[in-house]
């Protein structure tokens, strides 16, 4: 056991970085690409996911401070520390049964792909620590470890479906073929999904509204680097920052939203070699079976919408955290909320005015799980050192990737104690995923269909 966590341990010390381009480029040998060209491409992709890191990385540095100073004006004292999505990373890897997630999550996935549930090959393992997370707050709630497990394995299994449901619209959304996002993130696209349906049936916003429509109607002022200056400078307005603080403040948002779909390039340069020969692959040995490489969402980091809709989240989180009954945590680390721009940027095709509503109606939910999290994370903290805390001192994350599913399949065994809440949110969540995974598979054979079409009638 102690070797495996040293194993563990050892791997993640690596980073995100390292470890999946080594994933793809073992993956590009198993499927025989050439040697020098899985090399060439696990390096571009450690290159991509750097510069992606850099960015956000950069784009926090700039917008913190600045969300700091807007807590500081208003004067609101709210208890639990949030410590973004690294701090929750760093205790859920110190639960003392972590390690044993790696073969859990590599187990369904093999076993899924042979009995051809899945078509999805999922290279994010870096990602394993959500599943830990999950099963962190199932077992400090049941005291049972083999039901922790249990719930991770649905979880990967989920993570599975939703990304085979979804690799039709990343296809279309990213222009990158063969890949989908296997991320718990886009969970929150479920119940995004009736809400999104409603929104399509209003007059005005029925019609398509994404960054390329934008600049079309805007021009100038619809351009990145533009863009950017002009959100920093509201950004240092709000904060009342200095001239000189703003106008820095400025260039440094212009130059995020300049070089995210810089960097979002070299992520397709990296995987569509990779995608074509594990297409190839299959196709010798299932026939027409196609296998899809599932990632991290940085890939997408391209998409203008998803920064318009992360950068618009900011503020709207600030406010509801001063006001909002029961909420416990004060947004920091997590203020770049990308887990819920991204499943907004999916379940609304791009459309950037009902993405920004969709962030304003699910900010909430963000806030109170992060709260209702905190007791979990805490305890787990102080058991295992794995964070110093001061006496009383809480920590949570505003930002929980796909927090109805997190909160639901965690805590529904809380019916014990009479709560039926988190057993009824589970139900309905999974009525929207089933609902919205019909969207999907009816549009992927819709666009098909007419692809076939325009082939047979160009023949």
């Amino acid at each position: 056991m102690q070797f495996l966590q040293d194993s563990v341990d050892f791997i993640l010390s690596l980073g995100a970085a390292i470890f999946v381009p080594m994933i793809i480029i073992v993956a590009g040998l198993i499927v025989r690409m050439k040697v020098k060209d899985a090399i060439s491409s696990g390096i571009i992709l450690g290159v991509a996911f750097t510069g992606m890191t850099m960015l956000i990385s950069f784009m926090t540095g700039a917008i913190g401070p600045a969300a700091e100073k807007m807590v500081k004006t208003v004067g609101v004292s709210l208890p639990v520390t949030d410590g973004g999505w690294t701090t929750m990373s760093t205790i859920s890897w110190s639960w003392p049964w972590a390690a044993l997630m790696f073969p859990l999550v590599v187990g369904v996935n093999i076993i899924l792909i042979l009995l051809k549930q899945t078509q999805t090959f999922n290279a994010d393992l870096w990602n394993v620590w959500g599943k830990i997370f999950t099963a962190v707050a199932v077992y400090y709630i049941t005291g049972s470890v083999a039901l922790a497990f249990v719930i991770a394995a649905i979880q990967t299994v989920f993570e599975l479906k939703s990304a085979d449901f979804h690799q039709h619209r990343v296809e279309t959304l990213s222009g990158i073929p063969g890949v989908t996002v296997t991320h718990k993130m886009v969970f929150l696209a479920a119940p995004m999904y009736p809400v999104e349906y409603v929104l399509r049936k209003i007059p005005g916003l029925d019609r398509s509204f994404n960054a390329e429509d934008m600049r079309n109607k805007v021009g100038l002022f619809a351009e990145n680097h533009v863009l950017g200056f002009i959100l920093g400078i509201i950004f240092g307005l709000l904060a009342r920052f200095s001239i000189a603080e703003t106008l820095t403040l400025a260039i440094q948002a212009a130059t995020a939203l300049t070089l995210f779909p810089v960097i979002s390039k070299y992520f397709m340069q990296a995987l569509e070699p990779i995608s074509n020969a594990i297409s190839e692959f299959m196709r010798e040995r299932f026939g027409d079976r196609e296998l899809y490489v599932g990632l991290d969402w940085p890939f997408l980091g391209g998409s203008n919408e998803i920064w318009l809709a992360v950068i618009w989240t900011v503020p709207i989180t600030l406010a509801y955290s001063f006001f909002l009954p029961g909420n416990e945590i004060l947004p920091f680390a997590g203020i770049i909320n990308i887990a819920i721009a991204v499943p907004a940027y999916f379940v609304c095709r791009g459309n950037i005015l009902r993405m920004l509503i969709q962030c304003v109606i699910f900010v909430p939910v963000f806030l109170w799980v992060g709260t209702a999290f905190a007791p979990f994370m805490t305890e787990l903290a102080n058991a295992t050192k794995a964070v110093d805390l001061k006496a009383g001192q809480q920590i949570s994350n505003s930002s929980i990737d796909g927090p109805v599913f997190t909160y639901a399949f965690s805590h529904f065994m809380q019916i014990a104690e009479g709560n039926w809440l988190p057993l009824a949110i589970l139900v309905l969540w999974v009525a929207c995923f089933v609902w919205y995974a019909r969207e999907l598979i009816a549009e992927r054979k819709a666009d098909l269909a007419v692809a076939a079409d325009l082939e047979e009638a160009a023949a």
